[in-house]
């Protein structure tokens, strides 16, 4: 008789562990539902990883179906997490096609400098030197106590970040030339910022942007000993920073040139 008592706790327990089980299988469902959406609505993951994407919804189609069954939670659970890895893998797909695209394209451009850098030695020494030296002037617009100085605005970066926009390409090629044509000088490369934000955020910024300028030089194949990089964040403006104009002046990358025999002034 023994069994007879035990039968309805034993249905209870059961009907316990299905409700846990329906209720673990519902939630992975719209998490899997969450995380397809989130895919389908790029289009570039769509183009990029159209099969990955496929398989997320179908198997989000089948752990849906399963749900409808009382007793298939194993089976929806398994769809669901199916689904969402299918998910991930197409954007992770479609990251690395992206990122693949944009080194390929950073390759090409870079190809396209080093070219014309090799043409600008093909030409007359003597000539090409005179006529970047006036363009280096004319660029520089100031002939300081410390020396020639380009500036550089921040609009040659994205904004609040250290990476060159496309337009600093054709400035920075200039002054590449200029040093190539002129093996004995030398440059540094201060950064500067306006007053905004945490001090201690835009000295690292300033120093960030200055290297970058720095590394693209080096890329370009100025040797590393003939770049000096310092930054001084908000030290050293150049305009007052009350107004949006002020500060677009502070915010800049000065290059200071050496004379002919590769002498810099001191640092600040």
């Amino acid at each position: 008789m023994k069994p007879v008592y035990l039968l309805p706790a034993l249905l209870v327990a059961l009907g316990a562990l299905s409700g846990c089980a329906t209720h673990e299988s519902q939630q992975q469902l719209e998490d899997a539902a969450m995380t397809f959406q989130s895919i389908s609505e790029v289009p570039q993951i769509l183009q990029d990883a159209p099969k990955d994407v496929m398989r997320a919804g179908e198997s989000l189609e089948r752990a849906k179906r399963f749900a409808g069954y009382w007793g298939s939670a194993e089976d929806v659970i398994h769809y669901a997490y199916l689904s969402k890895r299918y998910s991930e893998i197409a954007r992770q797909h479609s990251e690395q096609l992206q990122n693949q695209r944009r080194a390929t394209q950073l390759s090409m451009e870079l190809e396209r400098l080093r070219q014309a850098v090799q043409d600008a030695r093909m030409l007359d020494m003597q000539h090409q030197g005179r006529w970047l030296e006036d363009q280096m002037v004319s660029l520089a617009a100031a002939e300081t106590d410390r020396g020639l100085v380009m500036t550089l605005g921040d609009v040659l970066f994205r904004a609040a970040s250290a990476e060159l926009g496309a337009s600093a390409n054709r400035t920075l090629l200039k002054v590449v030339h200029f040093l190539q044509l002129n093996p004995k000088r030398r440059v540094r490369i201060e950064g500067y910022t306006d007053n905004r934000g945490d001090a201690a955020e835009n000295l690292a910024l300033s120093k960030a942007r200055a290297q970058t300028v720095g590394d693209f030089m080096q890329s370009l194949g100025i040797d590393a000993g003939r770049i000096e990089v310092v930054g001084y964040g908000e030290q050293y403006r150049v305009a007052e920073n009350a107004s949006a104009r002020g500060r677009a002046q502070n915010r800049r990358v000065e290059i200071l040139f050496s004379d002919e025999q590769g002498r810099l002034s001191s640092p600040r």
